[in-house]
């Protein structure tokens, strides 16, 4: 009887010995494998540009005059670029648009012209006490004009980020001097145009050299209207020798230019006009 319980006992150790060994076993091999990252899905912003004034209408509905303006949303900033000519005709379109004059928290102006600069204070009626990007010539007293509407006043000379993704080309010198807008989007760099003064491939070699590559588009105006039909194509030739893959011109590009430019980019070419949206 004894050697039976002492043979039982044995047993009873040794089935708990290889339970607390393959317990152990168990855990070594769990802490052996590698640490499991937490998968985390990056969500990119989608960067949306919405035209609010233009000579040319797109969106039935909207109010076309002489004049550029153009909302830009998705970015780290809410930005209006430019405001048209008259304010009457750009808050009909930020009405007529659904935008949200409140959540604008920047203002860019491309350069010092009433077809640009005309509906600011009209703008500042509704939404002010937001910075304003101008180019560092501006007058001074356009500069304490903006000042005593409640708005801070930023001048631009050399590039400039804005906010993350969105930079200044700097003040460039030409007829005119002006600014224009560069954004980082998920297809690529976008350059937004005012007019263009101080040429438009002279903003487009700008903006690769801030951003180190090629052009996704270029929109705006390209201030083209008093060219030659051969200007305008030599102009469109250094467009693809640069790598703009689209473009859309659009304001004082002139209408002759802008079918050219229709012409040699095809589908790629992006028409523009008030209430055209683009989304990347």
């Amino acid at each position: 009887m004894k050697l039976i319980n002492k043979i039982t006992t044995l047993l009873v150790a040794l089935l708990l010995m290889n339970i607390n060994v393959f317990t152990q076993t168990k855990k070594d091999l769990e802490n052996s494998q590698p640490m499991k990252t937490e998968s985390k899905t990056i969500e990119k912003n989608t960067v949306k540009m919405t035209v609010l004034y233009d000579n040319y209408v797109f969106t039935e509905g909207t109010k076309n005059a002489w004049g550029f303006s153009c909302f830009i949303e998705g970015t780290e900033k809410k930005i209006l670029f430019d405001t048209g000519g008259e304010g009457e005709i750009l808050m009909f379109n930020i009405d007529k648009l659904n935008i949200n004059t409140e959540s604008v928290e920047m203002i860019v102006i491309s350069h010092n012209h009433w077809d640009h600069t005309g509906g600011l204070f009209t703008f500042f009626e509704k939404k002010s006490g937001i910075p304003v990007y101008l180019p560092h010539s501006f007058p001074v007293e356009f500069i304490d004009n903006v000042k005593d509407a409640g708005a801070s006043v930023i001048l631009i000379n050399e590039p400039a980020k804005i906010c993350n993704g969105v930079y200044s080309t700097g003040e460039m010198e030409g007829r005119v001097n002006e600014q224009s807008l560069i954004v980082k989007t998920n297809k690529g760099i976008v350059v937004v145009t005012g007019c263009s003064h101080p040429g438009i491939i002279n903003i487009i070699k700008k903006a690769q050299e801030i951003m180190g590559e090629e052009i996704y588009l270029v929109f705006g105006g390209f201030h083209l209207k008093d060219h030659s039909i051969k200007a305008t194509k030599e102009i469109i030739s250094q467009f693809r020798e640069l790598g703009v893959k689209k473009c859309g011109a659009t304001h004082c590009t002139g209408d002759k230019q802008i079918n050219l430019f229709k012409e040699a980019y095809g589908n790629d070419y992006i028409e523009m006009g008030t209430g055209r949206v683009l989304e990347f």
